[in-house]
């Protein structure tokens, strides 16, 4: 990538991928430097951050802690609330914005940014989920790249390196099966949110630990995996493999199946997606799989985890059904983690929504962000 300073904006840098990314950031000064930083309400850690690494401005989502985050960074452009977002994002002064915001929220910042010409590292599954198609067609119009932060399209990403499309039977992403992989279905109803936290690899924020429990976050990357790559439905499986250690594979059709392995750790995915096409040097816990010893593998039991085969369904109806499904999951997962219902309520309440909406075939950017409050709407009085 040559001696270069990367220019890099980071939405949701107080959040897991956000500090990851800083920590890769850290490590390479010479190569990367923090133009802008946001955080939603992590003011104290959104400070300290600024601090160390002196962005350009910041932008703090929760207007109440603007007057905090002013104080505190003398010097610094303070931006707030979802507007101060947006106009970060629609910034073009930097080479590449990771965005590692959570949730639909983070949909319209990568539009934003894609329409400034800038480069995508993209954390946030949920903006090709709800708006893939609408997504791909500005990045062709504006010559933008777009880059996979999540390990499972890194991956897949690192392993199409060099092949040919035509030459591709089909993606296979990997899930660990989360927590619940060998809890029988008998006892789903019983599941708290102190356990359904616990997972077994990864250390996530609060939702997508939820969505990785109900393996909806499977779900979720198909429909991702559909718009990054450019394959159908029927060319995208979800093997389970609990060590975590495959990251996904690519099968060809003369037979041979590529992997990409590493240890579960976030650092690596996020440092390819800023580097890319380097694998750059770095210290961090190396992968020994004579220690790992065995690697398993086994098929997703859809009865048990029903998110799965909701997203399956929601990508081959396509239009405005992964918009519903994709919401009325992030309201589900929320009202799940206040404890207002059960953990098997979760796709029931996601089907309602979207057997209740009105379909539309080819939903514009303004379809989409009406469709979003409109399944907010629903799921608060379901």
């Amino acid at each position: 990538m040559g001696s270069k300073t990367k220019f890099i904006s980071v939405l949701g840098a107080t959040g897991s991928i956000g500090v990851n990314a800083l920590n890769v950031v850290r490590s390479y000064p010479d190569l990367y430097r923090l133009k802008y930083l946001s955080a939603h309400s992590q003011a104290d850690l959104l400070i300290e951050q600024a601090l160390e690494f002196s962005p350009s401005a910041v932008s703090i989502g929760d207007a109440d802690q603007y007057d905090k985050v002013k104080n505190a960074l003398p010097g610094v452009e303070v931006l707030k609330g979802r507007a101060g977002l947006l106009e970060l994002a629609a910034r073009d002064d930097v080479d590449t914005m990771l965005n590692g915001l959570v949730g639909s929220a983070g949909m319209e910042p990568t539009i934003k940014s894609i329409q400034a010409g800038v480069d995508i590292a993209l954390s946030n599954k949920e903006s090709l989920v709800m708006a893939g198609d609408f997504i791909n067609g500005l990045l062709k119009e504006h010559k933008v790249n777009l880059y996979p932060v999540d390990s499972e399209h890194s991956a897949i990403w690192q392993c199409l390196t060099g092949e040919s499309s035509q030459d591709i039977k089909r993606l296979i992403v990997t899930g660990s099966g989360g927590p619940f992989r060998t809890l029988p279905a008998e006892s789903f109803d019983n599941i708290t949110v102190a356990q359904a936290l616990k997972h077994p690899n990864w250390a996530m924020g609060r939702k997508i630990t939820i969505d990785s429990a109900t393996m909806m976050n499977k779900g979720l990357e198909v429909i991702e995996a559909r718009w990054l790559f450019h394959l159908p439905a029927e060319k995208i499986d979800i093997v389970v493999h609990p060590q975590s250690i495959i990251h996904s594979m690519v099968e060809f059709l003369d037979g041979s199946v590529k992997a990409q392995l590493g240890i579960p750790d976030m650092k690596i995915p996020i440092q390819y997606a800023l580097s890319y096409p380097r694998h750059l040097k770095q210290d961090w816990e190396q992968l020994d799989l004579a220690k790992i010893g065995t690697l398993t593998f086994e098929e997703p039991d859809l009865k048990k985890f029903k998110c799965i085969q909701l997203a399956f369904d929601a990508l081959e109806q396509g239009g405005s059904v992964p918009v519903v499904l994709n919401v009325a999951n992030e309201e589900a997962v929320y009202r799940f983690l206040d404890g207002e219902i059960s953990f098997n309520a979760i796709p029931e309440l996601i089907i309602k929504a979207i057997d209740a909406h009105d379909f539309l075939e080819h939903p514009n950017l303004d379809d989409i962000l009406a469709l979003e409050q409109w399944t907010q709407a629903f799921m608060k009085r379901s």
